[in-house]
């Protein structure tokens, strides 16, 4: 077996575990609350899953070239809020002109993260963490300098609204346009060459680079990507909780990178899939829910994110540190062959 088909074989196996704890949870709080399991609590539970999805896919992009965005919390918060403030300019504006304005927004704040990175040569850790804290500043700086600091629901149209909280056939709206940008990013990763380059790039970037794969502008296009989707999911945000202020999305990146790790995309980079990740964002965001109900005290549900994203770096080390060993050994039969 080769080293990519043992570690496809292997995140293949990490997303049916997620599965199964996935249906471990809900079964044990369904026990415990059988209304957790109701159709609204069902609905609800997809719901808060799908905007932690969407930043998760995007985040998944950058994890598989070795690369993270930290600064994905502050640039929900500053979209949501670009959402709240051009109803407040115009409150007979288009929806999907809002939408296009955030996506707009994200991917700006991404091209920024990425130009640092892939021009500029500044390790993806350095920059992001710099940009978490400069959006964030921005956001409480535009907030602060406007009359309105927190904007509100019936500040918003009733369409606008609805696409957070309406639903096709039972399915939340928020819910399928997760599941649209999932299937198209998935489909991209692996139809595309840009998509297989991105896992090339993360397995051995110097390699690829020899190969002729473009990195910086691979790299550069991921971050845009990415910053794009935590756009998009800024203003769903904004469409869901209908309430925004600038501290919306504060901490959320952990929960994003949290996700994205325990859904099996590695964190040393060149395996995972985005299915995965989004797999990875319902079960946190399923726990977080079910641990208030199982009587666990809030301190242990903020530190669920944290705890996850620890055994999930231990165990993909764990994997790669065995991967190795058994290929120098495969190596050794070969050559006493």
């Amino acid at each position: 077996m080769t080293r990519v088909s043992a570690r496809a074989s292997s995140f293949a196996g990490r997303e049916l575990g997620i599965v199964v704890a996935f249906v471990a949870v809900v079964a044990a709080t369904t026990i415990t609350s059988p209304t957790f399991l109701s159709g609204q609590g069902i609905h609800d539970l997809f719901l808060n899953a799908s905007i932690i999805a969407l930043l998760a896919i995007g985040q998944a992009l950058l994890v598989i070239t070795r690369n993270i965005d930290l600064s994905v919390g502050s640039v929900m918060g500053l979209t949501a809020y670009l959402s709240g403030q051009l109803f407040l300019v115009d409150k007979d504006l288009p929806v999907i002109v809002v939408v296009l304005a955030g996506i707009a927004l994200g991917a700006v704040c991404g091209a920024i993260n990425g130009a640092l990175v892939a021009i500029a040569k500044v390790p993806a850790l350095v920059v992001t963490l710099g940009t978490l804290y400069v959006y964030r500043g921005i956001d409480y700086a535009w907030a602060s300098g406007t009359d309105t600091t927190q904007i509100n629901a019936y500040q918003m149209p009733q369409g606008f609204l609805s696409l957070g909280s309406g639903s096709i056939l039972g399915i939340p709206h928020l819910t399928l346009i997760a599941l649209v940008v999932l299937a198209v990013a998935a489909y991209g990763l692996h139809n595309f060459r840009a998509g297989r380059e991105l896992y090339a790039i993360g397995s051995n970037p110097d390699a690829a680079r020899l190969a002729g794969i473009p990195t910086g502008r691979r790299v550069f296009g991921a971050f845009v990507i990415s910053g794009g989707l935590v756009g998009l999911g800024g203003v769903m945000h904004a469409a869901y909780f209908g309430t925004i202020n600038a501290s919306v999305g504060t901490g959320r990146e952990l929960a994003v990178v949290a996700a994205v790790v325990v859904g099996g995309v590695a964190i040393f980079g060149g395996s995972g899939t985005v299915l995965g990740a989004a797999l990875g964002a319902l079960l946190l965001t399923t726990v977080t829910s079910a641990l208030p109900i199982l009587g666990v005290p809030a301190f242990w549900q903020r530190a669920v994110d944290g705890a996850a994203l620890l055994v999930a770096i231990s165990l993909d080390r764990a994997f790669m540190v065995r991967l190795a060993t058994r290929l120098r050994a495969e190596r050794a039969v070969r050559r006493a062959g």
